[in-house]
């Protein structure tokens, strides 16, 4: 039993076209910390971590439980799919569900990596766990993340306002074993 429930956990590496979904490994902590440190990735996200503090606290072997999804091109790591369970104190509309989160390094933006990871991952999580939603919060302001999100077939639940930001909470029906 997982975060995600009764999933066996880590899968398979999952391959797409370009890319390789699998677990983190030792190799990928330096990717790991540029993510969390980069400006860039947390525009809209509360701003980046430390990177001292980061090179101090990540461990070895980064983001290792179930849900974490390294996204790998060409043997390196360019960003991040994670697939977790919201909070209580998320959204009441979210809780329970399967939310989907994702973090890419700015070299890899444009190219439609993250699009053809994140379809993966719920191509992966349909199979998994037929008939459950997925959830996806992202700031309204995030215009990339606002394009994936339609094109990942979520529509908008609510809009609210936290962090200082308004808010975009979108749901993407389940799909079942006969879809």
């Amino acid at each position: 039993m997982t975060e995600l429930g009764p999933v066996a956990w880590p899968p398979d590496p999952i391959r797409t076209e370009r890319l390789v979904l699998r677990e983190p490994e030792a190799r990928d902590r330096a990717a790991f910390v540029e993510l969390l440190a980069s400006p860039e990735v947390h525009t809209y996200l509360g701003g980046p971590r430390v990177r001292d503090e980061l090179e101090r606290a990540v461990p070895g072997v980064p983001e290792r439980w179930p849900g974490s999804f390294v996204v790998d091109l060409d043997g390196a790591m360019i960003g991040q799919i994670l697939l977790r369970r919201a909070p209580e104190h998320h959204r009441p509309a979210a809780v329970g569900k399967a939310d989907l989160g994702y973090l890419f390094l700015p070299r890899a933006w444009g190219f439609g990596y993250a699009a053809e990871a994140c379809a993966a991952a719920l191509d992966w999580f349909d199979g998994a766990l037929p008939g459950e939603p997925v959830v996806l919060a992202t700031q309204t302001a995030n215009t990339g993340s606002m394009r994936l999100a339609a094109k990942l077939a979520f529509t908008e639940v609510e809009r609210f306002h936290a962090w200082g930001a308004e808010q975009w909470l979108g749901m993407r029906p389940p799909v079942t074993a006969s879809d």
